[in-house]
């Protein structure tokens, strides 16, 4: 796996983003217990980060780079409108490493949005998730992780997580809102999908 990092880091820049299709997205991930050194380790997540930020995105797991351990990062300066601020919940996250992360839905409430992936371009479909979790986990220097996140970054450790586990947002989408990204621009960019739900014909928590 050394090697392999090793390899991936050599070009320097930002780092290849795998498409759905490669099943390095689909088998899942070893944790992390010290593969790669605290030195290398530090390198890949710093190559995460640059990679996450050119895509553009908010977040990024390591299978998305074609690395299959269970690390990732995120990060959301949450640049949006106010009004869409608050229909979702988005406030700025700051960057953090994710390792070994796991959630579990906190309550019962559900949210529902549209969501892409920079493993998916081109789409964007509905995910109804759940609206709080609690993380656990570690941070890159081995620390505990153990908080709750709600609105947006409880979707953003969701979904990064998720890929960890070799799913795609698309496996939780409600498939009838599948819309390109210039649809969702031109048509569906209202701060909540209540209107493509009325007009595509699916359902919202």
């Amino acid at each position: 796996m050394a090697e392999q990092v090793e390899q991936l880091l050599v070009t320097g820049g930002p780092l290849p983003i795998v498409a759905a299709g490669d099943p390095v997205l689909r088998a899942g991930t070893e944790p992390y217990d010290g593969q790669l050194g605290p030195a290398l380790l530090a390198r890949f997540v710093a190559a995460l980060r640059v990679t996450m930020h050119a895509a553009p995105g908010v977040g990024l797991a390591a299978p998305q780079v074609g690395v299959g351990l269970r690390i990732a990062v995120i990060e959301d300066p949450a640049l949006v409108p106010q009004e869409v601020r608050m229909a979702r919940g988005r406030v700025p996250q700051p960057f953090r490493v994710l390792v070994n992360p796991v959630y579990e839905p906190v309550g019962t409430g559900r949210a529902a949005f549209f969501e892409g992936c920079l493993s998916v371009p081109g789409y964007q479909a509905v995910v109804a998730r759940a609206a709080e979790v609690r993380l656990t986990g570690q941070d890159e220097h081995g620390r505990a992780l153990d908080e709750v996140f709600t609105g947006w970054p409880a979707r953003i450790v969701q979904h990064e997580t998720d890929h960890l586990d070799g799913t795609l947002y698309l496996d939780r989408a409600e498939l009838r809102s599948l819309s390109s990204d210039a649809a969702v621009a031109e048509r569906w960019s209202q701060p909540t999908p209540d209107e493509a739900a009325r007009h595509l014909g699916f359902g919202l928590p």
